[in-house]
């Protein structure tokens, strides 16, 4: 199976979804938050980084998985108990987490947002709304 860098697909989502240009919620961590050995050959996707989506990732043979919810939100918690056990599944499975949260709500192309007006047939979508100084 081909493989890819793991540093050439986080350039590209840098690239793409802009995560320094977003001021998000406290805590919240935009971009690679674990990294793996520093290849790819295939890529999972899942809204939450969760026990359940590690394991699906792991037993799908994923190597990164890309996030809109990470591991990262609000205070620092340690890493213990179930913590403790995500981190472990990640790390015995080689598996690296990307994580988007409102860089991806605000893509003009890829984002949820967007998603939504298309599926609502919404042909010329304006902002009405500015959080964290982003419509």
């Amino acid at each position: 199976m081909a493989k890819a860098k793991l540093a050439d697909i986080v350039a590209h989502c840098n690239r793409t979804l802009k995560p320094d240009s977003f001021e998000d919620w406290p805590g919240a961590v935009n971009g690679l938050q674990v990294e793996n050995r520093g290849s790819v050959s295939r890529i999972a996707a899942a809204v939450d980084a969760t026990p359940a989506t590690v394991k699906k990732a792991a037993d799908e043979g994923a190597d990164l998985l890309i996030v809109h919810h990470g591991l990262f939100w609000g205070k620092t918690h340690p890493w213990t108990g179930n913590r403790y056990k995500l981190l472990r599944l990640l790390l015995d499975n080689n598996i690296a987490v990307y994580s988007s949260h409102l860089p991806l709500d605000a893509h003009p192309r890829l984002g949820n947002n967007t998603g939504l007006c298309r599926a609502l047939g919404i042909r010329s979508p304006k902002p009405f709304f500015i959080e964290r100084g982003q419509a």
